[in-house]
């Protein structure tokens, strides 16, 4: 049986415009196995996780499980969790880590604060995140078979390769693009990755720039905006991470029955900007959008109109 992932790379379903989004990460480290539902189902104590997951709605801040590559223990012990939080907006970016014993601790942060960027309300115990760009390979196999079989694989290569900063990731949408990951600081995420490729991403971001190859947009905005913004550097050629924001998406009024729209303005830091006008699309013929699913047409964003303004 096809996966959904082989389904829509022989059906090259585009990637522009499909990540997941989040303004704000929030990364816990937790090893063992995960679940279909991680934050519930994992050693992390789902009280904790279920609290978590209402605490952040609608704050802007995602959550997500993280582990080192590799065998994975099935202990209980208590230990340490590696904590990351990462904003992702453009010229706003910014990294804190801790490492905690107690993840309820997380239950007090000031979500909404950490959503809109504001990450004054933080402890001592948060310091400024100055190490490597980290890529983030979803590997959660409860949630989608091609997570396991093609990200594991991956994530496994690059830490044994050496010189990067690899972790697994549980869910972060978009199983048919497996392997599947998003780089920090900037939070772009990728689609049908490499080892190669994602080394390219690192070295990129590590220079402070964004490697456009199989990219799906970047985290801190909805699916119209990201798709816009890839289709201002496709245009313009632009690379730099922070040279180009989404200030502005409206919905368009269509006709009863028509595809919805939006117009979103693209700006660039030296003062040009773009009104990208963005269409939702159907991906035919019928693929899963995941493994075990129905056949379904997944929402594609395409851009329809580009135009430079004065």
């Amino acid at each position: 049986m096809s996966t959904c992932a082989t389904a829509s790379r022989l059906l090259a379903e585009p990637l522009a415009g499909t990540a997941a989004t989040a303004r704000t990460w929030l990364l816990i480290e937790q090893p063992g196995p995960w679940g279909r539902d991680a934050l519930a189902s994992s050693h992390l104590d789902p009280a904790t996780g279920s609290a978590l997951a209402e605490a952040t709605a609608g704050t802007g801040v995602r959550v997500a499980l993280i582990r080192r590559p590799g065998r994975h223990a099935d202990c209980h012990e208590p230990a340490r969790h590696r904590v990351v939080l990462a904003h992702t907006a453009p010229g706003r970016s910014w990294m804190r880590t801790a490492s905690l014993t107690d993840v309820g601790a997380l239950l007090h942060l000031d979500f909404a604060a950490l959503g809109a960027g504001v990450p004054d309300g933080l402890g001592p115990e948060y310091a400024t995140y100055d190490g490597e760009p980290m890529a983030l390979v979803c590997t959660n196999g409860k949630r989608d078979r091609c997570c396991a079989l093609l990200g594991r694989p991956l994530a496994a290569e690059l830490a044994a390769a050496g010189g990067v900063e690899v972790w697994e990731v549980t869910h972060i949408g978009g199983h048919r693009f497996a392997p599947t990951l998003f780089v920090l600081p900037y939070g772009y995420a990728y689609g049908r990755a490499t080892a190669h490729a994602v080394k390219d991403a690192l070295e990129a971001a590590r220079e402070g720039r964004v490697a456009t190859a199989n990219c799906r947009g970047r985290s801190a905005w909805d699916r119209p905006g990201q798709a816009a913004e890839l289709a201002v550097r496709a245009l313009t050629g632009e690379d730099g991470a922070d040279a180009l924001d989404v200030t502005a998406t409206v919905a368009v009024p269509v006709a009863d029955g028509s595809a919805p729209r939006w117009s979103v303005t693209v700006a660039h830091s030296d003062g040009r900007a773009w009104r990208v006008e963005v269409e939702q699309g159907a991906a035919a013929p019928a693929r899963p959008e995941s493994c075990g699913k129905a056949l379904a047409t997944p929402a594609r964003m395409d851009v329809v109109a580009l135009v430079p303004l004065a």
